[in-house]
C-alpha cells in the first residue's frame, strides 16, 4: 500500500473519530445550555439528544448530498441499516440473548418497515409513475420528516420515563465550558463529515470502486460504530433489553429523519440496484419480529442471532462480488 492510499484511510478514520466526538461534545454542550435555560428534560431528550445520535449518519449525508455523491447518501442510510439488523444485533445476541420488549415488537418494528416501504415508495417513480429519473424530492423529503415527527410523538408519551432519565446523566457544565463544547463539537461534525465523504470518494475513486459500495460498506460501518460499541456493552453488561430498542429506533431516525433532511437540503437521484439493499434490511426486521414468537419470553436466543450473523457475511461477501 503506498503513501498515499494509507493517508486516504488514515484521514477517513479520523473523519469517523471526529464524528463520533463532535456529535457527543455537541450533545452535550446543548443540553447543558438547554437544562440552563430551564428548559424541560423531555424536550431535550426529544430534540437534542434524539437529533444528536443521528448527528455524524446526517452530517455525512448532507455533506455527500450537496457534492452530489448521491449514492453515498443512500447506501450510507442503507447500509447502516443493514448494519444495525444483521451485524449488530447478531453480535450482541451471541454475547447474550437479546429481549425484545412489546412496544418494540407491536408498535417500533412495524414503524420502521413502514419508514422503509415510504422511501421505497418515493424513489420509484420509474417503476411505479413510469417518470423518466428516479429521485428523492425535497416535498417527498418534507413528507418523510412528517412521519419521523410523529415517531417522536410515540416517544413523547410511550418513552418518556426513558428518555428523561437519559438527559439526567447529562451534567450541568459552567457557561465558558459549555460553549466550548458547543464550538468543538459543531467543528468536529463540519471536519469530520467533510473528511469522511471526501476520502471514501477518493478511496473509490482510487481502487475503481463504486460510490454505493463505498457508501453500503466502509461508510456504513464508520457511522454504525456507535451503535455497535452500545449494543455490546449493554450486552456484557446483561442489559440487552435496550440493545433492540436502540437499533430499531436508530434504523428509524436513519429512514425518516437523515434520509429527508438530506433531501430537504439538495433532492437525491437514485440508483434502483439498491433496492436490493432495502430489500435485506427489510427482510432482516422481518424476521427479527418473527424471532420474538419463538419462544414465550420473547428473546432472540443465540442460534437466532446467528442466522443474522450469517446473513451478514453473505449480503457482505455478495456486494464485493456484485461490484
Amino acid at each position: 500500500m503506498d503513501f498515499q492510499v494509507f493517508l486516504f484511510f488514515a484521514l477517513l478514520i479520523l473523519g469517523f473519530i471526529l464524528l463520533v466526538k463532535g456529535a457527543d461534545w455537541l450533545v452535550t454542550g446543548a443540553t447543558s445550555l438547554a437544562k440552563k435555560l430551564d428548559i424541560s428534560e423531555l424536550a431535550i431528550g426529544l430534540t437534542i439528544v434524539a437529533f444528536g445520535t443521528s448527528a455524524p449518519e446526517m452530517v455525512v449525508n448532507v455533506f455527500a448530498g450537496i457534492s452530489k455523491h448521491d449514492e453515498v447518501v443512500f447506501g450510507n442510510v442503507f447500509g447502516s441499516n443493514v448494519m444495525n439488523t444483521l451485524l449488530v444485533l447478531g453480535i450482541s445476541g451471541l454475547i447474550y440473548p437479546t429481549t425484545v420488549q412489546g412496544r418494540t415488537v407491536w408498535l417500533e418494528i412495524p414503524f420502521s418497515l413502514l419508514g422503509a416501504l415510504l422511501i421505497l415508495f418515493f424513489v420509484n417513480d420509474q417503476f411505479i409513475y413510469g417518470s423518466e429519473s428516479t429521485i428523492l424530492s425535497r416535498w417527498e423529503g418534507i413528507i418523510g420528516f412528517l412521519f419521523f415527527c410523529g415517531f417522536l410523538y410515540y416517544v413523547a408519551n410511550n418513552l418518556r420515563e426513558e428518555t428523561i432519565s437519559e438527559v439526567e446523566r447529562i451534567e450541568v457544565f459552567k457557561l465558558p465550558k459549555t460553549i466550548l463544547l458547543l464550538i468543538l463539537g459543531a467543528g468536529g461534525l463540519a471536519v469530520g463529515g467533510r473528511l469522511t465523504v471526501n476520502y471514501a470518494v477518493d478511496i473509490a475513486y482510487y481502487f475503481n470502486l463504486s460510490e454505493k459500495l463505498i457508501g453500503l460498506t466502509i461508510i456504513a460501518i464508520g457511522t454504525s460504530l456507535p451503535e455497535l460499541a452500545t449494543c455490546v456493552i449493554a450486552s456484557l453488561k446483561s442489559r440487552s433489553d435496550i440493545a433492540v430498542g436502540n437499533i430499531v429506533g436508530s434504523n428509524i431516525f436513519n429512514l425518516l429523519l437523515v434520509l429527508p433532511v438530506s433531501a430537504i437540503v439538495s433532492k437525491l437521484n437514485y440508483n434502483e440496484s439498491l433496492n436490493l439493499d432495502m430489500g435485506i434490511f427489510m427482510l432482516g426486521t422481518i424476521l427479527l419480529f418473527a424471532f420474538t414468537f419463538t419462544n414465550r419470553i420473547r428473546k432472540i436466543n443465540r442460534w437466532e442471532a446467528a442466522t443474522f450473523l450469517l446473513m451478514f457475511i453473505a449480503y457482505f461477501t455478495y456486494l464485493w462480488i456484485r461490484q
